[in-house]
This record gives C-alpha cells, sequence and structure tokens, in this order.
C-alpha cells in the first residue's frame, strides 16, 4: 500500500540516504595518522635546528666521555715520570701537546709506537687529555643527579603545598621566601665548606670514601638550597589543575590526595616538570664548576672541568691552554643544554603552541 509522502512531516526519508562510494569515501574523508602529545613534540623539537644540533652535541660529548676512558692508554691519576724505585723523571712534566718525555722518545728511536699526549701533560706528569675527558664526565654525572635531587623534592614539596593548600600552603611558602632571601653564592660556600669537614670523618671506611665527601656535600648543597624555584612551578601548576572536573570526580568517589596527585595531578604537569629539569642540569653543572674551581669540588686526584681550570692557572702566561679547554668544554656543555632546554619549552610546553 503507497502512501503519499508529506510536505511536513519530522520522519527520515531512507531513501534519500545512499552509501557512499569508495571515490566518494576517499575525496570526503581526509585520513591522518594518529598521534600523540609526545610525537608531536618530538616533530616541533626535530623541526627546531638550534634544538636538535645542540642535543646532538650532548649526545656526542657524553658517549665520548664514557668510551674514551676504556681504550685510552693513560690514566687521569697516573704520573708518567714516576716509577717505583727510581727517581723522578721531569721530563714528563708540562709537556706540550704531542711531545714526549726523554724515556718515551728513546723508544720511539727504538721503533715502538707510543700514543702521543693531545693536551700534553700538566704539572705533575699526568696527561691532560684523560683529565679533561674524565673532567666532563663528573661535571656532566653532578649535573645529571644534582638535577634528579632538586626534581624529586621541588616535585614533592610542590604537589603537597598547592593540592592541600591552607596552612600547610602558608608554612612551605614562607620557608621557601627565606631561603630565596639567602645569599646564593656565600651560603653555598659556607655549607660546602662545613659539610667537607663534616662528612669526611664519617663516610670513612664506608662505599660512600670512593665519591667523596666533596661530592656529597655538593648534593646535600643542592637538596637544602636549589629546590626552591622547581616547588614554585610545580605548586603554580597544581594549583590550577586542582580545580579541574576530573579531580573534583576523584575527590567525590573517595580518592585520598596522595593517589590524586600521583595519577592526575603530576602526570598532567609532566611536561613542565621535564623542561624545567633540562634547566636545572647546566646550573647545576656551572655551580659544580665554581665550587670546584674554589676547592670545594670533587676530591684529589679526580679532576672535573673546574677543577682543572683552577690548576691551570698556577701556569697560565706559560700554558693558557690548559685554562682555555676546560673553559670551552664548560661553555660547549652549558650553552648546548640551555638551547635544548630552550627547544624542549618550545615544542612541549602547550602555552607556546595554542
Amino acid at each position: 500500500m503507497n502512501q503519499t509522502k508529506k510536505k511536513f512531516t519530522f520522519h527520515v526519508d531512507l531513501d534519500a540516504f545512499q552509501p557512499a562510494s569508495e571515490k566518494e569515501k576517499e575525496y570526503m574523508v581526509k585520513m591522518r595518522p594518529s598521534t600523540t602529545f609526545f610525537k608531536d613534540g618530538v616533530r616541533r623539537l626535530y623541526k627546531n635546528k638550534i634544538a636538535f644540533i645542540s642535543f646532538i652535541v650532548i649526545c656526542l660529548i657524553t658517549i665520548m666521555s664514557i668510551i674514551i676512558p676504556i681504550f685510552w692508554p693513560y690514566s687521569y691519576e697516573t704520573q708518567l715520570g714516576v716509577q717505583p724505585g727510581r727517581p723522578v723523571d721531569s721530563s714528563y712534566n708540562n709537556l706540550q701537546p704531542f711531545e714526549y718525555g726523554k724515556t718515551e722518545q728513546k723508544r720511539i728511536e727504538e721503533g715502538e709506537n707510543i700514543f702521543p699526549h693531545l693536551f700534553g701533560t700538566d704539572a705533575a706528569g699526568r696527561d691532560y687529555f684523560i683529565r679533561v675527558v674524565y673532567g666532563t664526565r663528573v661535571s656532566l654525572a653532578v649535573g645529571f643527579f644534582a638535577s634528579i635531587i632538586v626534581l624529586v623534592i621541588g616535585m614533592l614539596v610542590g604537589s603537597v603545598s598547592g593540592y592541600f593548600g591552607g596552612k600547610v600552603d602558608l608554612i612551605i611558602m614562607r620557608i621557601v621566601d627565606i631561603i630565596y632571601s639567602l645569599p646564593d653564592m656565600l651560603m653555598v660556600i659556607l655549607l660546602a665548606t662545613v659539610l667537607k669537614m663534616t662528612l669526611t670523618p664519617v663516610i670513612e671506611g664506608t662505599f660512600l670514601e670512593a665519591i667523596g665527601s666533596n661530592i656529597i656535600s655538593l648534593f646535600v648543597v643542592f637538596a637544602l638550597l636549589y629546590w626552591v624555584s622547581m616547588a614554585r612551578l610545580i605548586r603554580g601548576q597544581i594549583l590550577s589543575l586542582r580545580e579541574q572536573e576530573y579531580v573534583l570526580s576523584a575527590k567525590a568517589t573517595g580518592a585520598k590526595g596522595g593517589w590524586i596527585i600521583r595519577k592526575h595531578l603530576i602526570p598532567n604537569c609532566i611536561g613542565i616538570v621535564i623542561i624545567s629539569a633540562a634547566l636545572q642540569i647546566p646550573s647545576a653543572i656551572f655551580t659544580e664548576s665554581y665550587l670546584s674551581f674554589l676547592g670545594l669540588g670533587v676530591n684529589a686526584p679526580m679532576p672535573s672541568l673546574g677543577s682543572l681550570a683552577a690548576d691551570a692557572l698556577n701556569g697560565i702566561d706559560s700554558y693558557p691552554y690548559r685554562l682555555v679547554i676546560p673553559a670551552i668544554a664548560i661553555s660547549l656543555i652549558v650553552l648546548s643544554l640551555n638551547l635544548f632546554g630552550d627547544g624542549l619549552r618550545d615544542a612541549f610546553d602547550p602555552k607556546l603552541n595554542a
């Protein structure tokens, strides 16, 4: 039974809908590969040529500082002119680049191949190139682990302060203000000096003795003073995130504060946290360098770039390259890390990509 179509009706006319052909689907539907926030950020970081080159430089320096000491024939602490039961051969002291000591020259004349001293030797007859490599390794390791300490403490304190608010936030922020009011340089030098004398008898005979009291005191200084900026940053992020609907929903279902911080708040500000941690590494390296320059850094004979620069001051008129080489290494590492951190911020900060 045929029914006449009504002009004014809310019923859908199924005859008006026809299956689309394959050509029509290709024309109408523009397929895009699935992506994530991380993939988008990496793609933007790759397009930033300065940040990408800085990342390659950092990787090359790190890999070289790890691999070169494995096959290098000289050690950072071996004095080439000193042998048990024999007088000290002073010809190894203060060698110019690609120069050899008297014993090495005799061995070369006899047809033996001797590995050259690329940067010469220092006043104690130690190969300077391998000391620069070890100094770079120490500076990078200190900067990396110090930034982790700052990240953990700052994340913990900032998230607790931002989430709970009230008196908890008031007390924590006043402590932060007090630490901010202290003169950084003076407090760092004072704490490093006091902790060096305090920790030395404590760590004797333990596995920490191999690390050295100076390095441990340096980590303690970072744990006491340098977490405040990270804590403030994370607190600000938590304050804006805790009023979101998913946080209120979690509270309504009876979730505890610690669970909400771990599962909701920290993951949603992890991009800012990573960027801040990356920018904290060059600051830690620079702090370690000037403390080592003042004699409060790594324990001798372990070198760092700052201690190498300090030792070079004694012979700066005769051997200026000994100061220039570690200075260039510090500048290159800090500059590359800063440029890479800026690139991370440009790539992963949603506010800059809105």
